[in-house]
């Protein structure tokens, strides 16, 4: 027998139409479904090429087996944590937050005017109170105050946006740190520079400490930063642009959460708890010191409550 030096092709006819398009004849299928498929509709995989219905249902395939796949003992993040998926400090702080805003609005009977309440009066971050009344709780407890139902919506959803991945990568204790201390961090940076006369709240302070947090870990992970730094840009235009947004609270709050989250991704491996115990006793110990500071720089100021309002008086001669 001999054959053509030239093999006929089968009339084009004959080939069957694209699943997908099926005006358009192929002599293609997928290796995985062995339907027929256009080029448009195939994709290259690591045998073969794959309709584009098969790739999607094997990249989900593929993440359902990652979150079933069980953690490896032992595993630690660059931080130091034990890598795990379930949240605790988060939700709880969220909860936290939330239950001081019912209160609130409770005691105000209104859930925008919830300022008004007798307990916003005394935990919201007044400098002369805190210096004239040696009110120094106010540092922290003005952390969990919001004016009204939009103020808290939107800081608890950033709380949860980066208390997510944060918790994730320093673990419960430290995470719980950065966030006390970075919302102390912008208490301080108020008392510190801000208006003596005017009241502070909300959980700013420790949120931007969160993103400065984000900055460092993307850092120190190689990570590609434009997201992050994108989202910092995004929220300094918001904190400029919106009035009675306290800069300073957020600016404290950025740098300490930015310092003590590279303490804790940048510890040697040897003594790390010791290192990151040490770094955050400093912190402490700095911001404490700047109280006292502050403290001094009013001293004399005595305050005290008038139909509801705060009247200070200055230290006399």
């Amino acid at each position: 027998m001999t054959q053509p030096p030239h093999p006929q092709t089968p009339p084009t006819s004959a080939l069957p139409g694209c699943w997908w398009h099926p005006t358009r004849q192929t002599g293609l299928s997928c290796v995985r479904c062995g339907r027929p498929a256009c080029p448009d509709c195939l994709r290259e995989a690591s045998v073969g090429a794959q309709c584009i219905d098969c790739v999607q249902a094997g990249r989900k395939q593929e993440r359902a087996q990652q979150r079933s796949r069980p953690i490896p003992a032992g595993a630690r993040t660059v931080a130091g944590a034990k890598l795990s998926t379930n949240l605790a400090v988060t939700p709880t702080l969220i909860a936290l937050n939330v239950l001081v805003y019912v209160f609130t609005a409770f005691q105000a009977k209104s859930v925008m005017d919830n300022d008004t309440a007798t307990v916003f009066r005394d935990w919201v971050l007044w400098p002369r109170a805190v210096a004239g009344e040696s009110e120094w709780w106010r540092l922290f407890t003005s952390g969990f105050l919001h004016y009204g139902l939009l103020h808290i919506a939107v800081n608890m959803f950033s709380l949860w946006i980066l208390g997510r991945d944060m918790e994730i990568l320093l673990g419960k204790v430290r995470f719980a740190a950065v966030y006390l201390l970075s919302l102390f961090g912008g208490g301080v940076s108020v008392y510190l520079f801000d208006d003596s006369n005017r009241a502070t709240a909300g959980a700013s302070g420790a949120i931007y400490g969160l993103l400065g947090g984000i900055l460092i870990a993307v850092i120190r992970l190689r990570l590609n930063p434009a997201a992050a730094i994108g989202t910092i840009v995004l929220n300094i235009v918001i904190s400029v642009s919106v009035p009675n947004i306290s800069l300073l609270g957020h600016f404290g709050g950025f740098v300490v959460g930015a310092l003590v989250t590279a303490a804790m991704v940048y510890a040697p491996a040897k003594n790390r708890v010791a290192w990151q115990s040490a770094a955050v006793a400093v912190v402490l110990v700095a911001l404490v010191a700047l109280v006292f500071y502050g403290n001094a720089q009013l001293a004399g100021v005595t305050c005290q409550y008038v139909q509801g309002q705060l009247g200070c008086t200055p230290p006399s001669g």
